[in-house]
């Protein structure tokens, strides 16, 4: 089995799910090719498990102050590069074209009418899911920016509609969590946006992700550098996370039974989203602003419960050898059904 596989890479939630969907296609004796973009080759890290993996520029977002600004986007985006790099793309003798919001190989798979099976969270927004602050710009921009014939979304709830679980890899950590520790991801705000907030809850301690050039401690706040391995240990010890409304990050929190406080970029229409969505399910204390005020209210709320999502990764992969990725309503309810009521 052949398969081209197209990772957006401006987030590092896309690369996660990379990686998940790494393991289980490699068990499965697959050969996959792998593209990505949206960022230089050497800001990429802990690329191992993709081989010799092609990057490309892609499009680039426009942002101010962390806000996506999609009509600026647009009309800054280096086409004439966009296309030329398409060119680039071989998309010939695969038996799947798998991509997850990226440009580069959608657009080439377009270009020579081959089916793309479109596997992320984006692709959810084509159905009828909680949404607030998009607008017609930002509907065709998402259809657009990295087009795909089978769109397989998925989310945190199936809200009646054709989309699975969140791929969240199986836990390869102890998750005996310590009292009173706290993990910090918001990475569109710098120390002088979240450290004054922090300083005023002693008592705790907190784990805060930025990108520094090494790790320090100014008393119960512990600031380090990216890191995954470093990062999934705070993660699994720690008794909530306090982040930005992505993705990838509250599913594994929500899988390992961490209670979560979370800010969504102003003007994100996809973090705006997230937020509308966690609150409607009761998973997670969401706030406008950093503040103490909203911080002191959620330090106290006790842990949810674990939310024990099925293996997604390996699921799709035998549902792309049993069925040539036909009947994915089937599959969306196997994986549902396969969560407690």
């Amino acid at each position: 089995m052949r398969i081209l596989y197209g990772v957006q890479g401006t987030g590092n939630g896309h690369l996660t799910r990379a990686r998940i969907m790494a393991k289980a296609l490699a068990a499965a004796g697959a050969q996959v090719d792998w593209v990505f973009s949206g960022r230089p080759k050497e800001k990429f890290f802990d690329m191992e498990a993709f081989g010799d993996y092609q990057v490309y520029r892609g499009l680039t977002f426009a942002t101010e102050s962390g806000k996506i600004l999609y009509v600026k986007t647009a009309m800054t985006s280096n086409l004439w590069r966009l296309y030329q790099d398409t060119k680039k793309v071989n998309v010939e003798g695969y038996d799947f074209i798998i991509n997850d919001f990226e440009p580069v190989s959608a657009w080439a798979a377009k270009q020579a009418g081959k089916k793309v099976i479109g596997i992320s969270h984006q692709n959810a927004f084509f159905y009828d899911i909680p949404k607030q602050g998009g607008n017609i710009v930002i509907e065709w921009f998402m259809r657009n920016f990295a087009p795909v014939t089978l769109p397989i979304g998925l989310h945190w709830h199936h809200f009646n509609q054709p989309i699975l679980p969140p791929l969240v890899e199986p836990s390869q950590y102890s998750n005996e969590f310590t009292p009173g520790h706290y993990l910090v991801y918001l990475p569109f705000a710098g120390l002088p946006d979240i450290m004054p907030q922090l300083r005023q809850f002693p008592d705790y301690h907190f784990y805060v992700y930025q990108p520094v050039p090494e790790a320090f401690d100014e008393g119960h706040i512990h600031v380090r550098p990216f890191s995954r391995e470093g990062f999934q240990q705070d993660l699994h010890r720690c008794e909530g996370v306090i982040c930005s409304t992505g993705f990838e990050l509250p599913s594994e929190a929500l899988q390992l039974g961490k209670k979560i406080l979370t800010q969504p970029v102003a003007g994100q229409m996809e973090q705006k989203s997230n937020a509308l969505a966690l609150q409607k399910l009761g998973y997670a204390s969401v706030t406008k602003e950093l503040s103490v005020e909203a911080i002191g209210k959620w330090l106290p709320l006790p842990k949810p419960d674990p939310i024990p999502y099925p293996d997604v990764s390996r699921a799709l992969v035998k549902w792309l050898v049993e069925t040539g990725g036909e009947n994915i309503q089937q599959l969306q309810k196997e994986l549902w059904q396969a969560l407690p009521a």
